[in-house]
């Protein structure tokens, strides 16, 4: 089993993935273990506010400011990652507001006050997640439908989403940045 090895990193799609929902997606992996997998997809933005009572989190969000399509599981449920400095990660500042789930990337509780969460630097909210049953992302994975890799600093909280993925392959080394440029069509290759 993979688990260990891809939580905190990227699972990018290789063209072309059958299900829509991943085309050229980008997955940060939040868990993965015995049970299955779960993570948001990090380039695709929705392009609207934070509804209702989440308004107050608005002005914290980094641009672009809008809510993002996690995934195609609970569409209606919402998934907050803040980052935080080294130092507040060491110093356990806001530990009561933030799951750490790797490095300096954490789950933040958007049902508290925002002023309450002073040393978070960036802050992204998914609308619904991505999610596999037990085994079902490791075959996927050896099946050739992702690739994973290191996430580099700044993937989970882009300002440039659309670019994404070819950025993430483009940065990798041999063959494997050629990917970065293959054409959206892959019968015009």
């Amino acid at each position: 089993m993979l688990g260990a090895a891809t939580k905190g990193r990227l699972l990018v799609a290789t063209p072309p993935l059958d299900d829509p929902n991943f085309d050229r997606a980008v997955v940060f992996v939040i868990e993965h273990d015995d049970d299955g997998a779960l993570g948001v997809v990090l380039n695709r933005p929705i392009g609207v506010v934070l509804p209702g009572p989440l308004e107050r989190w608005q002005d914290r969000l980094t641009a672009p400011a809008c809510l993002f399509e996690g995934g195609p599981v609970e569409t209606h449920a919402l998934i907050a990652l803040g980052h935080r400095s080294q130092r507040a990660v060491a110093d356990h500042d806001d530990d009561e507001h933030h799951v750490l789930l790797t490095g300096t990337i954490s789950s933040v509780d958007l049902s508290v006050d925002p002023a309450l969460v002073t040393r978070l630097q960036s802050l992204r909210v998914f609308q619904g997640y991505s999610g596999w049953n037990a085994n079902q992302l490791d075959a996927e994975i050896e099946a050739g439908g992702w690739i994973v890799l290191d996430a580099a600093d700044g993937d989970v909280f882009t300002s440039e989403p659309g670019d994404l993925w070819r950025q993430v392959l483009a940065r990798q080394p041999g063959r494997l940045s050629w990917l970065a440029g293959a054409p959206n069509d892959l019968s015009l290759n």
